[in-house]
């Protein structure tokens, strides 16, 4: 009977068989690490692609943000103009009203009333023997002295002895009488203005104005407010 031997390798085997063993656990080794160094610069750029990507459309969006924003402002200036405009287009009616509402004061195409002011003019007292009588007289020029300073001072409508005046009235004084468009009026002349009290009379008695001017020429003047004046339309005032 044989015995069974032992397999014997080569010392020269053994060696070899290491040193195979060597070089494929290194090329084991080496191809795990190229292999992790490659998953993660894959990932690393993957994750830097998306890095990319997302702040191209953050910058994209602050673009569009700025223009959004942008437009707003130059939709709101168009808006801020266009409401400048409107007002001033109101302000621009409201002024042509009130002009045109003036206008037809002034002509008496509508009536008058309100406050306002009465001047009266009357001859002077004089002595027909040692003096000039047309020195102490009201004359045509004392009347318009009276008439231009109250028109000057805003009086919406005026009347002598009643009888309202237009722009192209007609007024001549013939000694005791005065002579409005035709009608004639006995002294004394009362001037009547509808406007504002305070500055009608201010402007009346201004010291050297027309007050002062008058009572210089001899004239006898008497100035006061009235409470309530009123006027019709010349139109009504034919009829």
């Amino acid at each position: 009977m044989r015995k069974n031997r032992l397999l014997r390798i080569p010392s020269r085997g053994l060696v070899l068989i290491s040193l195979v063993s060597l070089v494929l656990g290194f090329i084991l080794a080496y191809s795990y690490s190229i292999s992790s160094v490659n998953k993660e610069q894959v990932t690393n750029s993957v994750s830097l692609n998306e890095q990319e990507k997302y702040k191209k459309e953050l910058i994209e969006q602050k673009e569009r943000n700025k223009e959004l924003s942008e437009e707003i402002n130059g939709k709101q200036q168009e808006i801020k103009e266009f409401e400048q405009s409107f007002a001033n287009s109101e302000e621009s009616v409201e002024e042509l009203v009130e002009e045109a509402e003036k206008l037809r004061l002034l002509i008496g195409d509508i009536p008058s009333q309100g406050k306002g002011i009465a001047v009266s003019l009357q001859d002077g007292a004089y002595n027909p023997s040692q003096e000039n009588p047309n020195d102490y007289i009201v004359h045509e020029s004392h009347v318009f002295k009276v008439i231009n300073e109250l028109k000057i001072s805003g009086a919406e409508a005026i009347s002598i002895n009643g009888q309202r005046l237009h722009t192209n009235s007609y007024i001549s004084c013939t000694g005791p009488v005065i002579t409005v468009d035709g009608k004639t009026f006995p002294a004394p002349f009362k001037i009547e203005a509808v406007g504002d009290p305070e500055v009608l009379l201010a402007s009346v008695k201004l010291g050297g104005g027309v007050v002062d001017q008058l009572t210089s020429d001899n004239i006898i003047v008497t100035v006061e407010e009235k409470g309530k004046i009123s006027m019709p339309a010349l139109r009504d005032d034919k009829n």
